[in-house]
């Protein structure tokens, strides 16, 4: 068995059991069209089947091929779905705050899907499946109580580099693993622009710093490069608290 088919099986055994030993049934994927929420969603389809529940949650300002990839992806593995839109939401608090700009329209549309899909979850009884990956979590890329919300991660231990080879033994389409990776949140936009480096390069250095502990100068040493890897230092220190549950300053001893 090969390493993706054996994390697979792990997964698939992993959400089985998380998902039974909270008493549930039923699963939710917020589906956007990318990678990660693919991922997540062909590996619940396996597990779940007809309990599985996708959720696309478009806005005004989503890409057309976001939506036609995530109806190819539901029409390749027979996954269940249905499409809540949040541009009515989404418009009327831009109308309210003119002076909004894109990280805050982008973190805001983060929290309107994720604000939709514990509703859906509410009332279908199921639990939110992450789908945020271990690059975007040591760098914080992400939205606190946005998309990093959710009851179980089965990715979230995998880099992002990881995650396309994963997508390959699945047979998930090229159009979704080649297309550049991006969380939809505004026309244009690229997590590998707004970071400046690809995945594969920030993986290779996140791997050196995270999972082998080597110091900065070890890693520099390796040819990583210096600006990229202080970004990396800088941002994994800094956000290190959304990956940690709110301080509760206690009182009783």
């Amino acid at each position: 068995m090969n390493k993706y088919a054996h994390i697979t099986e792990y997964l698939k055994e992993f959400l089985k059991a998380e998902v039974s030993k909270r008493g549930f049934k039923k699963v939710l994927v917020g589906l956007s069209g990318g990678l990660d929420s693919a991922v997540v969603a062909v590996l619940a389809g396996k597990v779940f089947k007809d309990e599985l529940l996708c959720v696309k949650m478009p806005s005004q300002h989503s890409s057309e091929s976001s939506l036609i990839d995530a109806d190819e992806l539901c029409s390749d593995f027979s996954l269940k779905a249905i499409t809540v839109s949040i541009e009515p939401l989404l418009k009327v608090y831009e109308e309210l705050n003119p002076d909004m700009d894109r990280l805050r329209v982008g973190n805001f549309s983060s929290r309107m899907r994720m604000s939709t899909i514990f509703d859906i979850s509410a009332r279908e009884n199921a639990l939110v499946l992450g789908t945020s990956n271990k690059s975007e979590l040591m760098l914080g890329y992400g939205t606190l109580y946005g998309d990093m919300a959710c009851a179980i991660n089965p990715i979230g231990d995998l880099y992002k580099s990881e995650i396309y080879k994963l997508a390959k033994y699945l047979g998930i389409s090229k159009a979704i693993i080649e297309k550049a990776p991006s969380a939809d949140l505004w026309q244009g936009q690229s997590d590998e622009s707004d970071l400046g480096y690809t995945y594969a390069e920030i993986d290779k250095a996140l791997n050196l710093l995270v999972d082998e502990k080597l110091s900065k100068e070890s890693i520099l040493k390796k040819g990583i490069d210096k600006e990229m890897l202080e970004m990396i230092i800088k941002r994994v220190s800094s956000n290190s608290f959304k990956l940690e549950m709110p301080k509760i300053a206690r009182i009783s001893i």
